[in-house]
């Protein structure tokens, strides 16, 4: 078995990029970290932090996989992976400060935790169990109102909205106001309004990759809730993505939500694995 590790991302799109995708439901996170690093539309964290990246392969001549990614100070992401790919790496990176957590494949991700606390002696901590979707046959549900494309007029709406989902699933401090103008920009964050127009709930669709797009995040403020808004505007983005080619939809929910899960399946959406977010301290 053999790591290789990378700071750069024309290396890493040559050496792994056919593995993630040829799998790009599994792997759909790095594609879109690695697609939007290539874009300029993603740093890292802190002077002189830049992106890493690896890709393994099971023997020297074997083809990758394999890979993971990270944008410190975010945590390592893997893709699918053989379980023992994983403990290795965490062998390999044991001790590394930058490596503040790990996301991934309930498995794998486990796996690596595991044994990144017992060679470090930090303590793991799920941050949060997620169940990945897939759209099936869609069933729009008859919601009153319309999706629109958000504009930058939408600016001062969406990023409290934004620093309210980010903080109600525990990133506090994610950087808001900068996802809001660069998902702006790309035409990647979209508007449900009511019947009167109002703006009442919104969600993000990323870029149609491989023909995998993933939406995300999903949001409707307390006062707009119990009325339908967030599956109206996760339907409509099923049907934007289709437009824009997408043959696979897809979308993560919390596992501890029942609510959400509920919702995504009774408007077709169906499970395809389970993954975890796992922080170390």
């Amino acid at each position: 078995m053999t790591w290789t590790f990378s700071d750069s991302l024309p290396e890493y799109r040559t050496e792994a990029g056919d593995f993630l995708t040829a799998h790009p439901a599994e792997n759909t996170v790095l594609l879109t970290l690695l697609h939007r690093l290539e874009q300029g539309q993603l740093t890292s964290g802190g002077p002189g932090s830049v992106p890493r990246h690896g890709w393994w392969r099971p023997s020297a001549d074997a083809p990758v996989a394999g890979a993971w990614l990270q944008t410190p100070p975010q945590g390592i992401r893997l893709s699918t992976m053989p379980v023992r790919a994983a403990v290795e790496l965490a062998g390999l990176l044991a001790g590394d400060r930058e490596v503040t957590g790990v996301g991934g494949g309930t498995a794998e991700a486990r796996a690596f935790a595991d044994t990144w606390a017992g060679r470090t002696g930090a303590t793991a901590v799920v941050h949060e169990e997620q169940r990945l979707y897939r759209l099936g046959e869609l069933a729009v549900p008859a919601v009153p109102g319309r999706l629109r494309p958000a504009t930058p007029d939408d600016y001062g709406l969406l990023v409290p909205w934004l620093a309210d989902f980010f903080d109600y699933v525990g990133f506090p401090d994610f950087d808001a106001p900068g996802m809001a103008v660069q998902r702006i920009q790309a035409g990647e964050f979209f508007i449900w309004e009511d019947g009167d127009g109002r703006p009442v709930s919104f969600a993000g669709l990323s870029q149609v990759i491989v023909g995998m797009t993933r939406i995300g995040p999903v949001y409707t403020p307390p006062e707009a809730r119990g009325h339908g808004y967030a599956s109206a505007v996760t339907a409509g983005l099923c049907e934007v993505a289709r437009e824009r080619g997408a043959t696979e939809v897809l979308l993560y929910t919390d596992l501890a939500n029942p609510t959400s899960n509920s919702i995504y399946q009774k408007i077709g959406f169906r499970p395809v694995a389970d993954s975890v977010i796992i922080n170390f301290r």
